[in-house]
């Protein structure tokens, strides 16, 4: 732990129409979530957001899409977030994959052969030609046969449409997590009635970023953001987000907010990689 403190990250009150996803919302999560931050009163951890390339004065959420949405149900105007510019050093974009359990693998994938401009492939195409034009997703069952999922379709946003398809399948009829494995073989103990891994391809920021800005959401759950140095635990206060004043006179008083947590010595700089155990 570092007690001297490098210049904050940049906090700032933004209006929620302005901030978009690019998943498509778990609901169930969120409501959850209401309870929760109504009874806290604060907003524990600000949603971490990067404007749009577009100069539409738009911002896409990287993380904290819940908490955007449970101040959106309750028609809160301004949100308190952290901006991080696409080409910040410490802005990664990974991968998660989905694994499936509670569904017939071959059933799976007969209702993905339906879909008019899916083709399924026997073995993984994906490692010989990666690239998002060729093969859409990877499938490998419990067994660990291997099937990848091809389409026609060359547009992104065309491309996109058609995964959410593909997830659909699934997330209404069987169970899923989110997983960072990229081969189902660790996965065997740990999941009973096993139906096997979704590995979906890579996706660029800038095409995340271009997705949101149209509209076009990914599937839930398949982009993970990382951000070094975030914001945790600012709890601020729901009050001060939720009134009438002006979005100028609010940032001020987060300002001022900021200003007194450090001069309480209340903020802390963690330089090494840290485990919480409060979350």
């Amino acid at each position: 732990m570092n007690n001297s403190l490098p210049a904050l990250p940049h906090l700032e009150l933004l209006p929620i129409r302005d901030l978009l996803e690019h998943e498509r919302h778990d609901n169930l999560r969120t409501d959850s979530l209401i309870t929760r931050m109504v009874e806290s009163g604060v907003l524990r951890n600000p949603p971490i957001v990067t404007p749009l390339q577009d100069n539409s004065q738009r911002f896409m959420i990287l993380d904290g899409a819940n908490r955007v949405a449970v101040l959106q149900k309750l028609e809160f105007p301004h949100a308190v977030v952290q901006i991080v510019n696409a080409d910040d050093p410490g802005l990664k974009l990974y991968n998660w994959n989905h694994v499936v359990w509670g569904f017939n693998p071959a059933e799976l994938l007969a209702s993905i052969n339906q879909l008019s401009e899916a083709s399924i492939v026997t073995g993984d195409r994906m490692t010989t030609d990666s690239s998002i034009e060729q093969s859409l997703a990877k499938f490998e069952t419990a067994q660990g046969e291997q099937y990848t999922i091809c389409s026609a379709a060359r547009d992104l946003a065309s491309r996109v449409r058609l995964l959410n398809a593909i997830v659909d399948i699934y997330r209404l009829r069987a169970s899923l997590d989110r997983t960072s494995e990229w081969s189902v073989v660790r996965l065997i103990s740990t999941y009973a009635n096993l139906c096997g891994l979704v590995i979906f391809p890579k996706f660029e920021l800038q095409q995340v970023l271009s997705l949101a800005g149209q509209g076009c959401l990914l599937p839930t759950g398949i982009t993970r953001f990382t951000v070094s140095p975030r914001v945790l635990h600012l709890n601020y206060p729901l009050a001060a987000l939720q009134g009438p004043e002006s979005i100028e006179s609010k940032q001020q008083d987060l300002q001022n907010f900021l200003q007194q947590r450090i001069s309480q010595k209340g903020v802390r700089f963690y330089a090494e990689a840290t485990y919480m155990f409060d979350e």
